[in-house]
């Protein structure tokens, strides 16, 4: 009898064998005729945790914006599945959307809702569900973060990772198949943001969702990231494309292992917008 361990008879596939779910083809995000970003090019795989990041002021989080549509792309265009997002109809980019999650700097919670209502809110738009179905599954969402009790709070009532988590609870309420995160960890204290780190692949492992996020946090980067982009403000432009220990170690790119180190006084050290 072989000692050798059995192989499944369908293993799960390599981060570079799965499908390409997000195609970001020659993107260039402007305001008037100051060019922030050029000529993006990159792609985002099923089931990856993928990472935006790049010193202040370089367009993260517009390119998160450029991403879920809020903002339109100079030039260039977004693919989700094989389908241009950008140039998408009205009825058809609305169908993409309701596929996204959204986790907005701060939580972005309505101070004058509860949590429940708040995790509620996308359930009552895009769905058929009764009041008292959208409670039970609001407090579902919530327990999954980790707030379970918590479902008739205020925001002002918890403090700042409990919101962060709450906006969370909301961005996966209606299971989805893409979850963008905008700085989940800024303003965090380490170990409130090392539980977010640890709730983020919970979430990727049971939602089997595609995860996206702007985050400049080295600990989340290298903890959480199994692809990224660096978005460099000087050439404005791709600097770096890759997984984030393997650019910390062999990038030829300075810039890029300076910000990855945080031996450089000319990148950020601290949370601002992208």
């Amino acid at each position: 009898m072989s000692n050798q361990a059995a192989t499944p008879a369908n293993p799960a596939p390599r981060a570079a064998e799965r499908p390409v779910h997000i195609e970001v083809r020659d993107l260039t995000m402007a305001f008037g005729n100051f060019v922030l970003m050029r000529d993006l090019n990159f792609t985002v795989r099923h089931g990856e945790i993928f990472i935006v990041m790049g010193g202040s002021g370089c367009g993260k989080s517009t390119l998160l914006r450029h991403l879920i549509g809020l903002i339109e792309p100079a030039a260039g265009a977004v693919y989700y599945d094989g389908q241009n997002f950008t140039a998408a109809d009205t009825e058809a980019r609305e169908a993409m959307l309701r596929r996204f999650g959204v986790l907005y700097q701060g939580g972005a919670l309505w101070s004058s809702m509860t949590l429940a209502e708040n995790v509620g809110l996308p359930l009552g738009e895009f769905t058929d569900l009764a009041p008292g179905e959208i409670r039970q599954i609001a407090a579902l969402k919530l327990a999954l973060v980790g707030l379970r009790g918590f479902e008739d709070y205020y925001p002002n009532q918890i403090s700042g990772g409990m919101q962060k988590r709450a906006g969370l609870a909301r961005a996966i309420a209606l299971d989805p198949a893409v979850l963008f995160l905008d700085e989940p960890s800024a303003g965090l204290d380490p170990v409130t943001s090392r539980l977010l780190d640890e709730l983020i692949l919970e979430l990727r492992d049971s939602l089997g969702a595609t995860i996206v996020v702007v985050t400049h946090e080295l600990a989340s980067i290298f903890t959480i990231g199994d692809n990224s982009i660096f978005l460099d403000a000087e050439t404005r432009t791709l600097g770096a494309l890759g997984n984030p220990r393997e650019l910390r170690d062999h990038s030829d790119n300075p810039r890029v292992r300076q910000f990855l180190t945080r031996s450089a006084s000319l990148l950020e050290t601290a949370p601002k917008n992208g």
